[in-house]
């Protein structure tokens, strides 16, 4: 079994260095010191069909990832339509009316046939599935509907949102930039 730290290194480094080290070997022993990386690994490794266990040794983390009989998945995997949105509010003019904009967007979404795949939130825009109440009710509705909904970690750290999360999950840029690498984007 492979041994990788990669403890102290900058998101997304430890997702990159986790996925190749995965393409080389079946079965890999990561030593973690963060819990966002632990999360964001575990995240990876699941997405590639992977087996996870994890084990806690006060604030560091060992994640023993094996690949299943089902395989590693290969990227690439499905194109679907992707929303990528890096404000709360839509346009640009008056803040009033790009606030109005957003929440009429989101909940319009709900309407689409097909629904996107994937909406992701970055920068600014991470205040829309925290803060703004009514687009987060519509969120939760497109989740519920099979929409995967992703905010940046480092966006909502910066806004201080991380607890304020209630709908979709925390990503990483790696996630992200691979969403938008395999997906049909829509900018927002």
């Amino acid at each position: 079994m492979k041994e990788i730290d990669v403890r102290g290194l900058a998101c997304p480094k430890p997702v990159i260095e986790t996925k190749k080290a995965l393409k080389e070997d079946d079965k890999l022993l990561v030593l973690i010191d963060s819990e966002v990386v632990k999360n964001n690994v575990i995240k990876l490794a699941q997405k590639l069909n992977c087996k996870v266990n994890l084990l806690e040794e006060g604030n560091e983390y060992r994640l023993t990832i094996e690949k299943t009989a089902a395989n590693v998945k290969e990227e690439g995997e499905g194109n679907g339509k992707v929303y990528f949105i890096s404000s709360d509010k839509l346009g640009k003019g008056k803040d009033e009316l790009g606030e109005l904009l957003i929440k009429g967007f989101i909940s319009t979404l709900i309407e689409m046939d097909p629904l996107p795949d994937k909406i992701i939130f970055i920068n600014s825009g991470v205040k829309v599935p925290t803060v703004n109440e009514e687009a987060r009710e519509h969120l939760q509705s497109l989740e519920e509907a099979g929409v995967t909904i992703l905010s940046c970690g480092t966006c909502l750290n910066y806004y201080g949102l991380e607890d304020k999360l209630e709908v979709g999950s925390i990503s990483n840029m790696y996630e992200i930039l691979e969403s938008l690498n395999q997906g049909d984007v829509v900018s927002v």
